[in-house]
């Protein structure tokens, strides 16, 4: 073949589009010599195609990680929630990047809308520094996410749900009914109510630094981890927490105009089978909840050690918990 041949067709190819009419490909030629007519079919198909391979390629783009929404995660709860094992007992190959958290503690600790790196530590100084299940939740998520994401606790120990349980710890209750509500303010504003504490937290994050992120914000779960100072009162526990769970959502969907969040996730701990002040009927009621909410999880914890105070989880018992709160989260996609 020689040079001209050759010039020939390169010309000829580079002149084919790829769309074909039978054997024979369409080339800059041919639409020249084409009728109106024909040329407007021709853009109609050529519209066509190239809308099919963008939905193709689009279709395995990878979103970069500064264009999804900041991950967002609550978590509630008393003790085991608020953490009770020592730091020094945390996993030597547990370390933190990239996660962010505003921590509040009743009134112990007042939050503000303001998040820091997380650091295991807990609002009762006494206590020295401790961590929970949730600090092996956000290691893991910081393995798989690789991005800063966003946590609002609010964790109180000793503290219960139904008001009539009088050793709730400084009075303070995370009750949604509408007659205790109405009359206390935010546990952290000198108030009872924990309810309230932790949604003005989530509030004040939303306007002081959530909403003010130029990728936006996205609510993925609720960790809730609490009952054992409910136990004189079980019998009331599956409505008590259910009307909790749905004042949740509720304020987050009137806070945010996100529809989305009045089925929000909510992922609940049981008790280790051994604790001093676990409660079968409580055990029932979160099962009996997850059996009417397809959105509400239960991760069981009844097999986990515990410390001497046959209450509050050990180091192994704490991690193992830790691990199955996020396996939770990657089984219902809420991460």
């Amino acid at each position: 073949m020689d040079g001209r041949q050759n010039l020939s067709m390169t010309r000829r190819r580079k002149n084919t589009i790829g769309i074909s009419r039978g054997q024979k490909s369409i080339t800059v030629s041919h639409i020249v010599t084409m009728s109106k007519k024909r040329k407007a079919t021709l853009l109609i198909a050529l519209c066509f195609a190239f809308a099919a391979m963008a939905q193709i390629h689009g279709s395995s783009t990878h979103v970069s990680a500064a264009e999804q929404p900041a991950h967002v995660l609550i978590v509630a709860g008393q003790s085991n929630a608020d953490g009770r094992v020592p730091v020094s007992d945390l996993p030597a190959d547990v370390s933190y990047q990239y996660c962010q958290w505003s921590y509040g503690s009743g009134d112990f600790k007042t939050a503000t809308g303001q998040f820091e790196p997380f650091s295991p530590t807990v609002a009762r100084t006494a206590l020295g520094d401790r961590w929970g299940f949730d600090a092996i939740v956000y290691h893991l998520l910081e393995q798989s996410l690789r991005q800063p994401f966003y946590v609002i606790k609010q964790t109180m120990g000793g503290t219960a749900i139904n008001p009539r349980c009088e050793r709730s710890t400084h009075g303070n209750y995370w009750s949604a009914d509408p007659a205790f509500l109405s009359q206390t303010k935010s546990a952290g504003r000198g108030g009872k109510s924990l309810l309230k504490a932790l949604t003005e937290q989530i509030d004040a994050c939303i306007d002081q630094q959530l909403s003010r992120l130029p990728q936006g914000y996205e609510f993925h779960a609720l960790l809730w981890h609490q009952g054992e100072s409910d136990k004189p009162q079980a019998d009331s526990y599956h409505d008590n927490l259910q009307q909790v769970v749905a004042y949740i959502r509720q304020h987050l969907v009137e806070k945010t105009g996100n529809q989305h969040y009045a089925t929000l996730p909510i992922v609940c701990g049981n008790f280790a089978k051994n604790s001093r002040q676990g409660s079968a009927q409580v055990a029932a009621a979160l099962n009996q909840l997850a059996q009417e909410d397809k959105n509400f999880h239960v991760v069981d914890a009844s097999d986990l050690t515990l410390q001497s105070d046959q209450l509050h989880f050990d180091a192994k018992g704490a991690e193992i918990l830790g691990k199955r709160f996020y396996e939770k989260l990657v089984e219902i996609k809420a991460f």
